[in-house]
């Protein structure tokens, strides 16, 4: 090699390329995921683990509530309506007003709540609001909430959905 042939820029190195490779993909690899992670929402971590566990020992305790009450009942979802006939030991169920919370098994922000009106002793009727199609968990409460009927169900059924307390100590 001659002392005047011309050197090329350091761009047209191959060993720079081949050296720099590496760290640049690291970089970019780290970006994206530092990203991704930041914009994923975490809603189902809980950093209150002893209120947690409180609420566990009360919801038990409302869940034994409505075993003892021996609450059962069926719900029929119509369209957009809601209809929910319920008995207890007593015989029909007599609450001005009932709740019945929807949970999405993964994501929160399809929650629903629909609030169930008396229409007569043991009959209610509601509205639902966005769409219910898949699987769900359902928390059905008294207007006290002294009680719970808790369950799993699938949307849309055709037939009507049989709800009833169940034990504690088999879960």
């Amino acid at each position: 090699m001659s002392e005047n042939a011309p050197v090329a820029p350091w761009y047209r190195q191959p060993w720079f390329w081949f050296l720099t490779i590496a760290p640049i993909a690291t970089i970019i690899y780290g970006i994206f995921f530092i990203i991704v992670a930041s914009s994923i929402d975490d809603s189902m971590v809980s950093d209150s683990y002893s209120k947690d566990g409180r609420a566990i020992n009360m919801a038990i305790a409302r869940d034994q509530r409505a075993q003892d009450m021996e609450i059962a009942g069926m719900l029929d979802f119509r369209g957009r309506d809601a209809e929910l006939s319920l008995e207890t030991k007593e015989g029909p169920a007599d609450f001005p007003y009932l709740v019945l919370h929807l949970y999405h098994p993964t994501l929160s922000d399809k929650d629903r709540t629909i609030q169930f009106q008396k229409l007569a002793n043991g009959e209610y009727s509601g509205q639902i609001h966005g769409n219910l199609d898949g699987r769900w968990y359902y928390d059905l409460k008294g207007p006290t909430n002294e009680w719970r009927v808790k369950g799993e169900l699938y949307l849309p059924s055709r037939d009507a959905i049989a709800i009833k307390a169940q034990d504690t100590a088999k879960e």
